[in-house]
C-alpha cells in the first residue's frame, strides 16, 4: 500500500483516497488519477461503515511485537562480547588476507602471519575476557533465584539469623527498661 492511500493524500484530478486497499492487490491494480464513481459516493452512511469495519478487519499490521525470549546482557558484559567480536573479526580478515599474500608470493605474507598469530592471542583473550565478566557480574550482583539454587537458601539463612538476633535484642531492650538490669528474678 503506498503513501498516498494510507494518507488520504488527494490524487490527481482532485479525488482524495481514504481506507485501504486489499492486501493481495498490487500497484498496477490501482488506476492513476481515476476518482471514485459517483454511485458509490450516493450509496448511504449505512453501507460506507459497513465498508470501513471489513477494511479494518482485512488490515494486517506489517510485524507483530513479541516479547523478548531473554533478558538482555548487561552492559559491561555487552561491551566485552561487542570487544570480542570485532577482535574475532579483524582476526579473520588478517588470516584471510595473509592467507591470499601467501597464495601470490607477496612479500608481505610474513608481516601478516606474524599479526594473524598475534591477533589471534588477542582474539581469545576478548573471549575470555566475555566469559569472564559474565561471571564476575553474576557473582557481583547475585545469581538468578531458582528453586535449586545456592544462593536463595544463603539468603534465607541470613535472614532468619537476624530475626533472631532482632528478637533477641529487642528482649533484652524490654529486661532493661522494666528495671531488672538482666535479672530473670528478684531473689
Amino acid at each position: 500500500m503506498g503513501t498516498a492511500e494510507r494518507r488520504g493524500a488527494p490524487r490527481a484530478g482532485g479525488a482524495q483516497l481514504t481506507g485501504h486497499r486489499d492486501p493481495e492487490a498490487t500497484d498496477s491494480d490501482i488506476p492513476g488519477g481515476v476518482a471514485a464513481p459517483s454511485g458509490r459516493e450516493s450509496e448511504g452512511q449505512g453501507h460506507d461503515v459497513g465498508r470501513r469495519s471489513r477494511e479494518r478487519q482485512q488490515y494486517r499490521p506489517l510485524w507483530v511485537e513479541e516479547p523478548a525470549r531473554r533478558r538482555r546482557l548487561p552492559d559491561p558484559v555487552r561491551t566485552a562480547a561487542v570487544r570480542a567480536v570485532l577482535l574475532i573479526a579483524v582476526t579473520l580478515i588478517q588470516a584471510m588476507v595473509a592467507f591470499l599474500c601467501t597464495m601470490a608470493g607477496s612479500w608481505l605474507a610474513f608481516p601478516m602471519v606474524i599479526s594473524s598469530v598475534v591477533s589471534t592471542i588477542a582474539a581469545t583473550w576478548g573471549a575470555l575476557d566475555v566469559w569472564v565478566t559474565r561471571q564476575v557480574w553474576n557473582q557481583r550482583n547475585g545469581v538468578v533465584s531458582v528453586p535449586s539454587s545456592t544462593a536463595r537458601a544463603l539468603r534465607r539463612e541470613r535472614r532468619r539469623t537476624r530475626r533472631q538476633e532482632r528478637a533477641a535484642g529487642r528482649a533484652q531492650g524490654r529486661i532493661r527498661r522494666r528495671g531488672g538490669a538482666g535479672q530473670l528474678s528478684h531473689s
